[in-house]
C-alpha cells in the first residue's frame, strides 16, 4: 500500500458537500451516518461527564450538602446509564467503525447501507425513550438489580424498552460489520493483510451479534415482571432475583471488551506510523481479539462471588478471568516491541496512543486482586472496583478514543487541529485522571463503600484530592473539545496524508468523496511495512 499525495483544498464532491438536515437525516453514506453517531454519542458523554462533575463535589464533604441521598442515587444511575450504554459501547464501534471500516477494506459502503441507517434511528429512538424517562428517574444504578428494580416505582419500565432499542441498534450494526468484513474487501486484501482495527471490530460485531440479544431479553423480563407481574425473578412466585444478575452479566462482561477491544484496534493502527516501525506480532495482535472475545463469555461470574455461588463455581470463574488476561498481555507487549527502537514521534495521536498502554496496563494490574476470590470479598463493591473500571474503561476506551479522533480528524475534516493546544489538553487530563482515579483506589483499599452519599470523615481528604483532580481531567477535556470544534471550522488545511501512514483511508482526499475511491485500489501487501521498501515488509503469510 501506498500514500496518497496531499490535498490541500477541500474537495467538492467530499461527504461534506452537500447540506441541510434532510440530506442527513436520509444519508446512506457510511461516513455521515459515522458522524452522526459521533455527535449523538459526545453528546451522553458531555452530559454524563457534568453528572460526574455533580457527584464530586457533593462528595467533597462526608455528610449531606448539594443534594438528598435520593438525588445522589439518581445521578449516579444516570451517570452510569448514559456513559456505558449512550457513550461508551457505540462511542467507537458505531461511530469511528461506520465511518472507517469501508475505507480500510477499499469498499464504498458497509454491505447494506439501508440497513446501517434504520440502525442509527432505532439508536435515536431509543436514546428518546431513555430521556423521556427521566420525567420519573431511576435510582437503582446502571445494573437494574432486581428485586429492587421490579419493585420500584419509577420509570424503569420505559428505561429498559429504550435499552431494549439501544441494543437492537448495536445488533444490526454488528451483523452489517461481519458482512462488510467478509464480502467487501477490495481485490487483494486477504485476511493477513487486513488492518488490525478490521480485526479488532470483527470481533467485536461478534459480540454484539451473541452477546446483546441476551441483555435485550433480560429487559423484555423486566418489563414483563413489572408489567404483567410474571415472577421471573421473584421468590414469592418461583422466580430468582439472582437470575437476572446472571443473565445482565453474561452480556455485561462480553460489553467491556466490547468497549475496550475497538480502542485496541485504533493503538494497533497509531503505533506504527508513529514509531515508523512495522507492527510486532501482526497474528498474535489478531487472534487474541478473537480470543477475547470468546473467553469474555465463560467469566461473568466474577461480578458474583459474594451473591452465594458454590465454592467450585467461584474457583472456576477465578480461573478464566485470570486467563482472559493472556491474550489482553499479548497485545500490550507486542505494542511495547513495536515501540522498542522505533524513531517515535509524539504528536497528539501517540501521546494519547502511550496513555491507553500506560493507564490499561494499571487496569490490568489492579484486575487480579478482583479475580481472586479472597481479595474480592474485601473489595467489592468498594472504590477500589470503582477506580479499576474507570482505569480500564476511561483510561483504556477513552483515551484510545481521543486517540483515533486526533489520528483521524485530519481525514474526516480536511483540516488540521493545533498541536500545541492539543498536548496541552492531554498534559490536563492525564494529569487529572491519575488524581482522581489513585485516590480512589486508596480509598477503596480503605474501606470507603462505593454508591454512598455520605461516608465517615476520616475518607475526606482523598475525597478532596479525587475532585480536584476531576476539574483537571473536565478542563483537559473541554480544552480539547475546544480545539477540536475550531479547528474543524477554521482549521490549516489538512494534507492527504500527514502521519505518512499506509492504509487505504489515506489514500483518498481528506476529507473522503462520497463513493470513497475515484476507482477500487487493490491492495499487494500489508498495511504496517514501515521503514521497508515497499513489498519486502514482513507480511505474515
Amino acid at each position: 500500500m501506498s500514500a496518497n499525495s496531499d490535498e490541500h483544498t477541500l474537495s467538492a464532491h467530499s461527504y461534506l458537500a452537500e447540506k441541510g438536515f434532510k440530506s442527513w437525516a436520509t444519508t446512506l453514506d457510511h461516513k455521515r451516518i459515522g458522524i452522526m453517531y459521533l455527535y449523538t454519542t459526545l453528546l451522553f458523554f458531555f452530559v454524563g461527564g457534568v453528572i460526574a462533575l455533580l457527584m464530586r463535589l457533593e462528595l467533597l464533604t462526608p455528610g449531606p450538602s448539594m443534594m438528598s441521598d435520593h438525588t445522589y442515587n439518581v445521578l449516579f444511575t444516570m451517570h452510569g446509564n448514559m456513559m456505558i450504554f449512550l457513550f461508551v459501547i457505540p462511542a467507537i464501534p458505531s461511530a469511528l467503525g461506520n465511518f472507517f471500516i469501508p475505507l480500510l477494506v477499499g469498499a464504498r459502503d458497509v454491505a447494506f447501507p439501508r440497513l446501517n441507517l434504520a440502525s442509527y434511528w432505532i439508536f435515536v429512538a431509543g436514546v428518546l425513550v431513555v430521556l423521556g424517562s427521566l420525567l420519573s428517574p431511576m435510582d437503582t444504578g446502571w445494573t437494574f438489580y432486581t428485586p429492587y428494580s421490579a419493585k420500584i416505582a419509577t420509570a424503569v419500565t420505559a428505561i429498559s424498552f429504550g435499552l431494549f432499542l439501544v441494543g437492537m441498534s448495536s445488533i444490526l450494526t454488528g451483523l452489517n460489520f461481519i458482512v462488510t468484513i467478509h464480502k467487501l474487501r477490495t481485490p487483494g486484501m486477504t485476511w493477513y493483510r487486513m488492518p488490525l482495527f478490521i480485526w479488532a471490530m470483527y470481533a467485536t460485531s461478534i459480540m454484539q451479534v451473541i452477546a446483546t440479544p441476551v441483555v435485550g431479553v433480560t429487559f423484555l423480563l423486566l418489563v414483563a415482571e413489572r408489567v404483567l407481574d410474571i415472577g421471573f425473578f421473584d421468590p414469592a412466585k418461583g422466580g430468582d432475583p439472582l437470575l437476572f444478575q446472571h443473565f445482565f452479566w453474561f452480556y455485561s462482561h462480553p460489553a467491556v471488551y466490547i468497549m475496550i477491544i475497538p480502542a485496541m484496534g485504533i493503538i494497533s493502527e497509531i503505533i506504527p506510523p508513529f514509531a515508523r516501525k512495522p507492527i510486532f506480532g501482526y497474528k498474535a495482535i489478531a487472534y487474541s481479539s478473537l480470543a477475547i472475545a470468546f473467553i469474555s463469555f465463560i467469566v461473568w461470574g466474577h461480578h458474583m462471588f459474594v451473591s452465594g455461588m458454590s465454592d467450585v463455581a467461584g474457583a472456576i470463574f477465578s480461573f478464566l478471568t485470570f486467563l482472559v488476561a493472556v491474550p489482553t498481555g499479548v497485545k500490550v507487549f507486542n505494542w511495547i516491541a513495536t515501540l522498542y527502537k522505533g524513531s517515535i514521534i509524539l504528536d497528539a495521536p501517540m501521546l494519547y496512543a502511550l496513555t491507553f498502554i500506560f493507564l490499561f496496563i494499571i487496569g490490568g494490574l489492579t484486575g487480579p486482586f478482583l479475580a481472586a476470590l479472597a481479595t474480592d470479598v474485601q473489595l467489592h463493591d468498594t472504590y477500589f472496583v470503582v477506580a479499576h473500571f474507570h482505569y480500564t474503561i476511561m483510561g483504556g476506551t477513552v483515551m484510545g478514543y481521543f486517540a483515533g479522533l486526533h489520528y483521524w480528524f485530519p481525514k474526516m475534516t480536511g483540516r488540521m487541529y493545533s498541536e500545541k493546544i492539543a498536548k496541552a489538553a492531554w498534559l490536563f487530563i492525564f494529569l487529572g485522571f491519575n488524581i482522581t482515579f489513585l485516590a480512589m483506589f486508596v480509598l477503596g483499599a480503605e474501606g470507603m463503600p462505593r454508591r454512598w452519599a455520605e461516608y465517615p470523615v476520616r475518607f475526606q481528604p482523598l475525597n478532596i484530592v479525587a475532585t480536584i483532580g476531576s476539574w483537571l481531567l473536565a478542563a483537559g477535556v473541554v480544552i480539547m473539545f475546544v480545539n477540536l470544534v475550531r479547528s474543524a471550522m477554521r482549521g490549516e488545511m489538512a494534507p492527504g496524508n500527514p502521519w505518512r501512514a499506509l492504509t487505504l483511508e489515506w489514500q483518498t482526499p481528506s476529507p473522503p468523496p462520497t463513493e470513497n475511491f475515484e476507482e477500487i485500489p487493490e491492495v499487494t501487501d500489508w498495511p504496517y511495512g514501515y521503514g521497508k521498501k515497499a513489498g519486502t515488509g514482513p507480511s505474515p503469510k
